[in-house]
C-alpha cells in the first residue's frame, strides 16, 4: 500500500484523487504543512509516500511517472512528489525545516516545491522527471487551470506512454521489426495483470522449445526452430517494454532477463549441435566456439564499460569523432549493425536455421561475431590510448572482481604485489602472455594432454596472478578479464576437442556454460549495486587459474573417456554451486530497482 497526502482542500471538480486511486494511493488530506508532517509520521515506515498539490493539473502519466518509479528513491514532478521508505527521513526533516508565521507564505504556498528543492539540497538520489510533451504544473488561477487543462487534451498521454515504452536506444531489425507491435502486446499484458518476469519467462520457454525444436536434425523442426526463436525475440522485447510501460522495474527481472538471454541462445546453440549430429554432422566443437566467442564478447563490453563510466576527465578524440558520425543519420544504424546485436544476430540464426544447415550457421555466426569483436574492441582500445582519464578504485575494484581471480593467482599477486607500476600496461600484458602461452602449448602441441601442459598452466596462473598484483587503474587494463576468459574457454574447448572421444565436446559445452553463467552473474551483481559474488564462492570454484590448472590434470592424468565423464562431473558440481548461490542471493537481494536502456550484444 501507498500513501498519498494533498496538502490541502481538494479542487472541486479535480479528477486528481481519482488519479492517485487508480494508481493505488490510499488518498489523505491535510490542511496544512504541520498536518501533512503529522500524517507523514503516522504511516508506516515501510510505505511509499506521496506528497501532491491538490491544485495539480496534468497527465496522469506524468503522475505515474513521479509517484510509482521503483528505482529512485525520491521523485518529483512539479506540484507532486514521492519518497520510498530509504528517503522518508529525509522528507520528514524537510518538513521540519518549513518555518511557521508571518512571511513565510512563498514557502508553503505551493509546498511540494518547496519540499522538492529540501530534499535536492539533501542528496538522496531526488529523481526530476523529463516530462517532455507532458503536462504537470499547479494551477494557482481559474485561468491557469483552464490553461492547463487544455495543454492536457492537446497531447495524449497513452500514445507518450507507448512511445516511451520502446528503449531510446536499438538495433535496427529491433527497432523498425519488432517495436512497431511489440509495444501494443506489451500493454495487451499490461491491462492482464501480467508482470515482465512472467512474459520474460515465456520467452525463455520458448526459446527452449525451438531448441528442441531445431535438435530434431529435420527440416520442418528447423523451420519452426527458426520461427519460435524470432518469436521468443519478440516477447524478449515485450518484458522490457512492458516494464516501461508499467514501471514495474525490479533487479530480479533485470537479472533474469540478462541471464534468460544469454540461457536462450546458448541453448538453441546446443539444439542446433544435437540437430546437427541426427543428421551425421559433428558441429560441437563451432557451438563451443560460438558461445566462446559471444561470452568473450560480452566480456570485453563490461569490462570496458565497467572501468570508464566513473572515470573522470573522460574524453578523447576517437570518442569526438564516434559523436561527430552519429550525427549522420545513416552511419547511426550501420554502426549499430555492425556489431552484431541481439535482434540481428537472432534474425540472422533464425533464417539460417530455416534455410540452410546448422553447419552454415555457425559459420555465419562465428564469422559476423569474430568482426563484429574486432571492431567494437579496436575502437575501444582506440578510445582508451586517446582518453586522458583517472579511473576510480571502484572502477579498479570492479575489474579485479571480472577477473574472478582464485586463490592461486592471489597467493602469487600477494608475493608480486608492490612490483611494477599502477597505471602502466604491464597488466594487460600479463594477462594476454598468460593466456597467450597456455593456448599457443594447447593448440600447437602434437599431445596436450600430458603433464607438460600442467607445467604451462602453472606458468599460465603464474603470469595471471602478475596481472592483478597492482590495481587495475591503468588505460588498457579492462582487457585483463577478456584474455582471462578467453584463455580459460579456448582451453577446454581444444583439449576437448583434441580428446577425439564421442560426449567430450558436448561435456566441454556444459561446463563452458557453467563458468560464463558464473561470470554473467558477477557482471550483474556489479551492475546492481551488490558487488561481486562472496570471495568463498569465488575460491570455492578455483578462480579462472585453479580450474584451469584442474582440467589439465584431469586430461593429463585420466584417458580420454575418464576426461569426458571428469569434464561432465565437473561441469554439474560447478552449475549447482553458481546456481544455487546465485537463486539465494537474487530471490533475498535488496538491491535498488535497476533497468537497461541500451540493447546488449
Amino acid at each position: 500500500m501507498s500513501t498519498a497526502i494533498l496538502t490541502g482542500p481538494p479542487v472541486a471538480g479535480s479528477p486528481l484523487e481519482a488519479d492517485l486511486r487508480t494508481l493505488g494511493f490510499d488518498v489523505r488530506t491535510a490542511n496544512d504543512a504541520a498536518s501533512a508532517a503529522e500524517l507523514l509520521a503516522a504511516v508506516p515506515a515501510q510505505e511509499r509516500v506521496a506528497v501532491v498539490d491538490p491544485r495539480f493539473v496534468g497527465h496522469l502519466h506524468a503522475l505515474r511517472l513521479a509517484l510509482t518509479d521503483p528505482r529512485f528513491p525520491a521523485a518529483a514532478v512539479p506540484g507532486a512528489l514521492t519518497a520510498q521508505p530509504g528517503a522518508r527521513a529525509a522528507l520528514a526533516r524537510a518538513f521540519g525545516r518549513i518555518p511557521v508565521g508571518a512571511g513565510t507564505a512563498h514557502l508553503t504556498d505551493v509546498l511540494t516545491d518547496t519540499l522538492t528543492e529540501s530534499l535536492d539540497r539533501e542528496e538522496t538520489g531526488l529523481h526530476r522527471v523529463e516530462l517532455g510533451s507532458l503536462v504537470a504544473t499547479v494551477a494557482l488561477t481559474p485561468a491557469q487551470r483552464e490553461d492547463a487543462r487544455e495543454a492536457v487534451a492537446a497531447v495524449d498521454d497513452e500514445a507518450v506512454r507507448l512511445r516511451t515504452a520502446v528503449k531510446s536506444r536499438d538495433g535496427f531489425f529491433t527497432t523498425y521489426c519488432i517495436s512497431p507491435y511489440s509495444r501494443y502486446l506489451a500493454r495487451w499484458c499490461a491491462r492482464r495483470g501480467l508482470t515482465p518476469n512472467q512474459v520474460t519467462t515465456a520467452s525463455l520457454l520458448t526459446a527452449l522449445i525451438a531448441a528442441g525444436c531445431a535438435a530434431t536434425g529435420t527440416r520442418g523442426g528447423f523451420i519452426a526452430a527458426g520461427l519460435l526463436l524470432l518469436f521468443s525475440f519478440v516477447l524478449d522485447c515485450t518484458d522490457g517494454q512492458l516494464a516501461r510501460y508499467s514501471l514495474q522495474y525490479s533487479t530480479m527481472g533485470a537479472w533474469l532477463d540478462a541471464t534468460f538471454d544469454r540461457a536462450k541462445e546458448y541453448a538453441y546453440y546446443a539444439g542446433l549441435a544435437l540437430g546437427a549430429a541426427r543428421g551425421g554432422d559433428d558441429v560441437w566443437a563451432l557451438a563451443l566456439g560460438a558461445m566462446v566467442l559471444q561470452t568473450c564478447r560480452h566480456v570485453v563490453d563490461f569490462s570496458f564499460n565497467e572501468a570508464n563510466h566513473d572515470a573522470s576527465a573522460n574524453t578523447s578524440p576517437t570518442a569526438a569523432l564516434s559523436d561527430k558520425l552519429d550525427s549522420v543519420g545513416w552511419t547511426v544504424w550501420v554502426r549499430r549493425m555492425i556489431v552484431l546485436p541481439i535482434g540481428e544476430r537472432w534474425a540472422m540464426i533464425a533464417v539460417l536455421t530455416a534455410f540452410t544447415t546448422p553447419r552454415i550457421v555457425f559459420y555465419a555466426l562465428l564469422i559476423g561475431c569474430a568482426l563484429a569483436a574486432c571492431y567494437t574492441t579496436a575502437g575501444r582500445v582506440l578510445r582508451s590510448l586517446t582518453r586522458r582519464a583517472r579511473r576510480t578504485d571502484r572502477a579498479a575494484r570492479a575489474l579485479a572482481d571480472l577477473a574472478d581471480s582464485g586463490p592461486l593467482a592471489e597467493v602469487i599477486a600477494g608475493r608480486a604485489r608492490g612490483r611494477g607500476r599502477t597505471g602502466s600496461f604491464l597488466a594487460p600484458v600479463m594477462a594476454f602472455l598468460s593466456a597467450a602461452v597456455l593456448l599457443v602449448w594447447v593448440i600447437f602441441q602434437d599431445d596436450p594432454t600430458s603433464w607438460l601442459t600442467v607445467g604451462v598452466a602453472v606458468c599460465s596462473a603464474l603470469l595471471a596472478g602478475a596481472a592483478v598484483a597492482r590495481p587495475l587503474k591503468g588505460a588498457l587494463d579492462w582487457l585483463v578479464p577478456p584474455f582471462f576468459r578467453a584463455g580459460e574457454y579456448v582451453t577446454v574447448l581444444v583439449l576437448a576437442a583434441r580428446a577425439d572421444v564421442p560426449g567430450a565436446l558436448p561435456a566441454a559445452y556444459g561446463l563452458v556454460a557453467a563458468v560464463a553463467y558464473h561470470h554473467y552473474d558477477t557482471v550483474y551483481r556489479i551492475r546492481g549495486g551488490t558487488g561481486a559474488p562472496p570471495r568463498w564462492l569465488v575460491r570455492a570454484t578455483g578462480g579462472h587459474e585453479g580450474r584451469i590448472l584442474v582440467i589439465t590434470v584431469l586430461a593429463a592424468a585420466l584417458p580420454p573417456s575418464g576426461f569426458t565423464i571428469a569434464l561432465t562431473a565437473l561441469a554439474v558440481a560447478l552449475a549447482l554451486l553458481v546456481l544455487i548461490e546465485s537463486i539465494r542471493f537474487w530471490v533475498s537481494s535488496q538491491a535498488p530497482a535497476v533497468h537497461d536502456e541500451g540493447e546488449p550484444a
